[in-house]
C-alpha cells in the first residue's frame, strides 16, 4: 500500500506576462514571416521553452553576427538588451522584434530619466545575468554601478559620487535580500532616490510570498525552472530562508530524489516565472506513482496581468 504523501502547490506559479509574451512573439513571428526566425539569447531562462520552439523553426543565436541569413527577422529576448544591439540591427539592416519585458523596459526609462535628471545610478542586479547587461547598456559606459550584496555597499567610496544618488534593481532578485541591500543603502545615502513603484516585478513577489507561506510546513520543496533562471534560483534561496532547508531546483537535468520523496510526509511544489505548467504537472504524476497523494493549491495573489504585443505582430 502506497504511503500518504501531502503536497502544497505554491500559486502564483510558472509564466508571468512577460515570458508569456515574449513566447507568444516568437510564435506569431513563426506564423507572419515563416521559417527560420533568429532569436538573440534564450527567450527566456527555460530549456524546454528554448527545444520547443527550436522545433518550430527559432534559431537561437549569442549575437547579430551569428546570423547566416539576414533576410530574416531576429527577435530580442525577453530580459532585454543594451542599446546598442537594436543600433547594430539597424546598421545591418535586419528587421527585429523587441520582446522584452515590459517591466523590464520600465526599469530601462527610469534609469534614462535618472541619467537625464542629472543622478549618479545604483543598480542592485547579478553581474553578468542578460537583464543586468540590458540595463546597464542603457547608458554610456560607466554611467551606472553594480552592486549584488549588502558587503558590496560598505565598499561604496562616497568621495565618487558627486551628484545626487539614485537606485534601481534587477525586475527578479529576492524580495528580501534586496530589502536589506536597499536598507544599507539609504543608511549610507540618506538621499537616495528611490524608484516611484518598485522594480522588481509583481511576478517575483507573489512567487516568493507563495514559497515563503508554504516552506516552513514542508520536509521538501521542489522549485521547477533552469538554472540560469534568476526568478527560479530565487525561490530556492527563499524556500531554504523560510524554513524549508531541504529545497531544491528541478532543473532539465536532475533526476527526483526518490529516497528523500519516500521518507517525506509534507512536500512543497512551485516553478519559476519561465517554466511551463507542464513541467509540475510531470512531477506531480510521478509522485503519484510512488505515494498516495494529497494537493493543496495555496493562492496569495490571483494574477490578471496581460501584456499587449507588438504593433507589427497584431
Amino acid at each position: 500500500m502506497k504511503k500518504n504523501l501531502k503536497i502544497y502547490l505554491a500559486s502564483p506559479r510558472g509564466f508571468c506576462a512577460g515570458v508569456k509574451r515574449a513566447i507568444d512573439i516568437v510564435e506569431k513571428s513563426l506564423i507572419k514571416y515563416g521559417k527560420p526566425v533568429y532569436v538573440r539569447h534564450e527567450i527566456v531562462h527555460n530549456k524546454q521553452v528554448v527545444e520547443e520552439l527550436k522545433k518550430k523553426g527559432a534559431v537561437f543565436i549569442e549575437e547579430l553576427s551569428d546570423i547566416k541569413d539576414t533576410t530574416r527577422p531576429v527577435i530580442f529576448s525577453a530580459h532585454g538588451v543594451p542599446k546598442s544591439v537594436p543600433e547594430e540591427a539597424k546598421q545591418k539592416k535586419l528587421s527585429f522584434v523587441d520582446a522584452t519585458c515590459p517591466l523590464v523596459s520600465k526599469v530601462h526609462r527610469e534609469s534614462e530619466q535618472l541619467f537625464k535628471n542629472g543622478y549618479d545610478i545604483i543598480l542592485i542586479g547579478h553581474n553578468n545575468h542578460p537583464e543586468v547587461i540590458g540595463t546597464m547598456g542603457q547608458l554610456p559606459k560607466g554611467s551606472i554601478k553594480l552592486i549584488e550584496t549588502v558587503e558590496d555597499v560598505s565598499l561604496l567610496d562616497i568621495k565618487k559620487f558627486s551628484k545626487p544618488i539614485a537606485y534601481i534593481t534587477q525586475t527578479t532578485l529576492s524580495v528580501d535580500d534586496t530589502a536589506k541591500i536597499i536598507e544599507k543603502l539609504k543608511e549610507k545615502f540618506p538621499k537616495i532616490k528611490q524608484p516611484i513603484k518598485e522594480d522588481i516585478c509583481y511576478a517575483t513577489t507573489n512567487r516568493q510570498l507563495a514559497v515563503k507561506s508554504i516552506a516552513p510546513k514542508c520536509d521538501i520543496f521542489f522549485v521547477i525552472g533552469s538554472r540560469n533562471s534568476s526568478n527560479s534560483v530565487r525561490l530556492v534561496e527563499v524556500a531554504k530562508n523560510a524554513g524549508c532547508k531541504n529545497s531544491m531546483l528541478m532543473h532539465f537535468e536532475r533526476e527526483i530524489p526518490m529516497d528523500v520523496l519516500k521518507n517525506s510526509e509534507i512536500i512543497g511544489i512551485s516553478s519559476g516565472a519561465s517554466a511551463p505548467e507542464e513541467l509540475v504537472q510531470n512531477l506531480l504524476n510521478i509522485i503519484k506513482k510512488e505515494r498516495e497523494v494529497t494537493i493543496e493549491e495555496v493562492v496569495v495573489a490571483n494574477e490578471k496581468v496581460i501584456f499587449k504585443l507588438p504593433k507589427q505582430l497584431n
